[in-house]
């Protein structure tokens, strides 16, 4: 990892090298997107098809694109009834977490003659998009689906690629099972978020698409944007500590290593007070490196995106902190609580050395998909607030209106809007004449 003294134009720097790895830089691949995301528009199944067996080499129909219940009882008796345990447990923290966010609906009367108010409703239809393949997250799975069914959307809808033999992989399938989808199909990439965004004879067209995918998948939830919500374009992972002297440097290191081994596009940044500290979590870094599985991805991440970052005070570590407003950030300092006052801008906050980054991954409760690329800034964490709309409610009686009918008009008449101003004189016309006499 580049070890750097910590000044305003070196903050600059990483955040320009940082923005290289936003899914806004991959144009190149705009074209193929938009070309995928055509096909399924206008022909359907058979093009939704077609693009499968042309990018999963798997041979899917009508009658297979749905996940049958006979496949997920299957998956059941491939999938370890200790990780079904684990999942039952997880799902109950983040559940527990995510009702505590639900709205409801509020009205206030006054004795003047006005109702005002907001209505919340949810969502009719949510798509919830699966990664295949190598990346296969039963987390994700519960972290985009539990906010969707506490919100109480109608009906969840997922896809995700089969495999070369037509099947869905069983981890994924008993996740989504156990957290309440309703309907699951054997679709990836591109033209499964297309299929979601228009429909086809198949795939119902939802109102929003939520889950994590490769640069095609986040491309095309850009591209479709707009057909349909989105969560966000979700870029690759990130974590930053905070730490002090008085942080463990082996724990630090292997936090950092645990979002370095998502992909080569991680990022790892370590802002530090204490240069003893900084060298310290270089050799551990270096160390857990070569024992790790995914070697070869983290080398490649730390060379790239990796920085221990050497601030004069804690102050000024937290200022660059807030700066680049990671996605993931842990604080391990003497008083965690009083720096964690100060951040501003972070996805998630980990407080302490005993909250590492994966316990909210896995299992403490509140969402893992978080902002990326500095967008913690303006950018919350998934919620059941993304699954929800909410309507206005005006109303006014006649008196409550008469009372302030001149203020519209004089308003409306000041911007020449005079059809807004007559509809609200139109229902007094004639009264100020019979007033008068």
């Amino acid at each position: 990892m580049r070890k750097v003294t910590l000044t305003k134009e070196s903050t600059k720097g990483i955040l320009e090298n940082l923005l290289k790895r936003s899914p806004n830089q991959y144009g190149t691949f705009e074209a193929s997107v938009a070309e995928i995301l055509a096909r399924v528009k206008n022909g359907g199944d058979a093009e939704l098809f077609a693009c499968t067996r042309e990018f999963d080499r798997a041979e899917i129909t009508a009658e297979t694109v749905r996940v049958t219940e006979a496949e997920i009882q299957e998956a059941y008796t491939q999938v370890d009834e200790a990780l079904v345990d684990v999942i039952r447990k997880a799902l109950v923290n983040i559940r527990s977490f995510h009702e505590k966010q639900r709205q409801n609906s509020w009205f206030t009367s006054e004795t003047n003659g006005t109702m005002l108010g907001q209505k919340i409703t949810p969502l009719a239809r949510v798509g919830v998009y699966v990664p295949g393949g190598k990346a296969v997250y039963p987390s994700s799975v519960l972290m985009n689906v539990v906010p969707a069914k506490v919100a109480g959307v109608e009906q969840i809808v997922m896809t995700t690629p089969p495999g070369k033999d037509g099947k869905v992989n069983p981890a994924t399938l008993v996740a989504a099972n156990e957290a309440g989808v309703d309907v699951i199909y054997k679709a990836g990439g591109a033209q499964a978020i297309a299929a979601l965004a228009y429909g086809t004879e198949s795939i119902p067209k939802v109102d929003k698409i939520v889950g994590p995918g490769n640069i095609f998948v986040a491309l095309a939830k850009k591209a479709v944007y707009g057909h349909v919500s989105i969560d966000s374009i979700a870029g690759p992972s990130e974590i930053l500590v905070l730490a002090d002297e008085t942080a463990n440097p082996r724990y630090v290191a292997a936090d950092l290593l645990s979002q370095a081994e998502h992909d080569e596009l991680a990022s790892a940044i370590l802002i530090t007070t204490s240069r003893e500290l900084a060298d310290a979590v270089d050799l551990e870094v270096k160390g857990f490196t070569e024992k790790l599985s995914r070697k070869e991805i983290i080398e490649k991440s730390l060379d790239n995106f990796g920085y221990i970052l050497i601030a004069e005070t804690m102050d000024e570590a937290i200022a660059a902190a807030n700066e680049i407003a990671s996605e993931h950030m842990e604080i391990v300092t003497a008083n965690p609580f009083e720096v964690m006052m100060k951040v501003k801008n972070a996805g998630a906050i980990f407080i302490g050395e005993y909250s590492s980054e994966p316990l909210g991954d896995y299992f403490a409760g509140p969402n893992h998909i978080l902002p990326t690329n500095g967008t913690a800034k303006f950018f919350s964490p998934l919620s059941v607030d993304d699954f929800v709309k909410k309507s206005s409610i005006i109303y006014y009686s006649r008196e409550a209106l008469k009372k302030i009918h001149k203020d519209i008009e004089q308003f409306a008449a000041s911007e020449q809007l005079t059809a807004h101003a007559n509809s609200i004189a139109v229902r007094f016309e004639g009264e100020e004449e019979q007033e008068e006499s």
